[in-house]
């Protein structure tokens, strides 16, 4: 009888979510005049953190492709300890390691505090920025590669689970 009775919630859950989630998407703003890039005369690493309230749904979204010709690959996990958990987001290479100029990195934890980081040229396999994280399984992690073109793309945008168990 419990059986049968949290089997009818979790379906009548699913289909509530389901119906909602059209409805709680922003209209896009209208893309703006693009301005000149300044040309890069100097190769800098920076690994910067940058608290800020948030702003901006705590909901993954969806993600792009970049071009096979600039693809890249990152992984980001948490690294479970429970007196000081971390997010961390790890270069994993791909084509376009020399021609991708800049990954932007961004947190939102679970207690609403929005954290952003940046990897810059030269990538090396195995590069890391590391931000706080939470005890919750509903911390977000966003990362967009800026093209070298300029356009910024979404390449990840996922909740990061505080431990997994295999």
């Amino acid at each position: 009888m419990k059986k049968t009775i949290s089997i009818s919630v979790a379906l009548m859950l699913c289909m509530i979510l389901a119906l909602s989630a059209g409805c709680t998407q922003q209209q896009a703003a209208p893309p703006a005049t693009p301005s000149p890039t300044p040309e890069i005369t100097a190769v800098v690493t920076t690994a910067a953190v940058t608290p800020q309230a948030a702003e901006a749904s705590v909901t993954p979204g969806p993600t792009q492709s970049l071009p096979d010709m600039w693809s890249i690959e990152v992984q980001v996990q948490s690294n479970g300890e429970s007196i000081d958990p971390q997010i961390i987001t790890t270069f994993r290479g791909g084509k376009g390691q020399n021609l991708i100029p800049r990954l932007e990195i961004r947190v939102t934890r679970s207690d609403g505090v929005v954290e952003t980081a940046s990897m810059s040229q030269p990538f090396k396999v195995g590069q890391t920025v590391t931000l706080a994280g939470t005890r919750k399984n509903t911390d977000r992690a966003e990362v967009w590669a800026i093209t070298p073109n300029g356009e910024k793309v979404k390449i990840y945008d996922q909740y990061i689970p505080f431990r997994t168990f295999n």
